[in-house]
């Protein structure tokens, strides 16, 4: 059984990609740490100085709204974040995030659940997600088996190059 558990770092309704990754850094593609170095600086200038590998974000409605760029999960996840859950992702957003291999939960009412700085414990079986502060716990909408593959192995295409390895000794 896998669980997470991080700190939280909450945000509201309409977290836009220029907000998770500003575009005056859109010409850095190639260094994904560096990237990394850029999340939220416009809007949270002491996320980078604050946050660490495992934590969280939480969030409401339409998280990744705006432009379809794929540096906003990007730089999420090669900053170290082990998962965003949210009331509700733009679709564009939520697919990159899992092609990058970024675990992405919808999850009703967790803006409800946290406060920024809480302690959350996932566990992705079962898909309850529970503040270890108030000890309340809300079921998340659980990813298909073949979602997971894809967040477990890396992203979509280690995990097509995986497939491949697999098929190739089958003699495939």
């Amino acid at each position: 059984m896998k669980i997470l558990k991080g700190r939280v770092y909450k945000f509201g309704d309409d977290i836009n990609t220029d907000i998770i990754y500003p575009g005056k850094y859109l010409s850095i593609t190639t260094d994904r740490e560096e990237m990394a170095r850029h999340c939220f600086e416009m809007v949270y200038p002491d996320f980078l100085k604050q946050a660490k590998p495992g934590d969280i974000i939480a969030a409401g409605k339409n998280f990744g709204c705006g432009s379809s760029r794929e540096q906003a999960a990007t730089s999420l996840k090669y900053f170290g974040i082990s998962a965003v859950v949210a009331e509700s992702f733009a679709r564009i957003f939520y697919r990159n995030a899992i092609n990058l291999g970024l675990l992405v939960l919808e999850c009703p009412g967790i803006k409800g659940l946290v406060e920024h700085g809480d302690t959350l414990e996932i566990d992705l079986k079962r898909g309850i997600i529970t503040n270890i502060r108030t000890k309340k716990s809300l079921q998340a909408i659980r990813l298909p088996e073949f979602v997971m593959e894809i967040i477990d192995d890396g992203g979509l295409i280690p995990h097509l190059r995986k497939r491949l390895r697999i098929n190739q000794a089958q003699g495939g």
